[in-house]
């Protein structure tokens, strides 16, 4: 079961914007990932259907907490979630709502994991898949329109044998802004504002 940490940081100046201690790991649903904030004020819980899409999924931001799964709207692929504060005292309104979207994205590294499963890609196939975001620091969903590449996957020396890494061109279809993930099974490597900092156990590739 890999485990590890991640920082993340701001793409364009480098300022450090924190980070997650994660543990993920293949389960009878197909895929689950844990961690928790560097500062604590933070979680994610995410579980996969082996098609990975999202079966269950909670975020925790500061005062914001999302949860959702994958459901259908008007016989089409979707997902649903309530969005609440993490203390009803402060807002004691939850928030439904629901979008034509096969699965969710956002800042963890959870998500870049779960998309690329999400999409099952060949190597020099691309796609473009419409997802909903929920973005830090109040978790309010948005639409976001992505290309994805996979533009070849290499085997680099390790001392347990050939570790095969992924590597995927991504592009944000509403600003144009694009990065290069790195993914060695179920572990990001390296991303846009993602750096892998620790890994304790070797990644899954089930």
């Amino acid at each position: 079961m890999p485990s590890g940490v991640y920082s993340f940081h701001d793409p364009t100046d480098g300022t450090p914007l924190g980070g997650e201690r994660f543990s993920c790991a293949p389960g009878p649903a197909g895929w689950r990932y844990t961690a928790t904030a560097s500062d604590g004020r933070g979680s994610i819980d995410l579980t996969l259907d082996a098609r990975g899409r999202p079966v269950r999924a909670e975020v925790v931001a500061g005062d914001w907490r999302v949860r959702g799964g994958a459901t259908v709207v008007d016989g089409a692929a979707a997902v649903a979630w309530v969005r609440a504060a993490v203390d009803p005292s402060l807002v004691d309104t939850a928030v439904e709502g629901d979008a034509k979207t096969p699965a969710f994205t956002g800042r963890s590294p959870a998500f870049l994991v779960a998309t690329a499963r999400l999409l099952g890609l060949a190597p020099g196939q691309s796609v473009r898949v419409r997802l909903t975001a929920f973005t830090d620091p109040v978790l309010a969903p948005h639409p976001r329109e992505e290309a994805w590449a996979l533009t070849g996957i290499e085997e680099h020396p390790t001392p347990s044998g050939p570790l095969p890494v992924a590597r995927y061109e991504v592009a944000d279809l509403a600003t144009g802004v694009r990065g290069v993930v790195h993914l060695a099974g179920d572990v990001v490597l390296a991303a846009p504002g993602v750096e892998l900092e620790e890994l304790w156990s070797p990644p899954n590739f089930g």
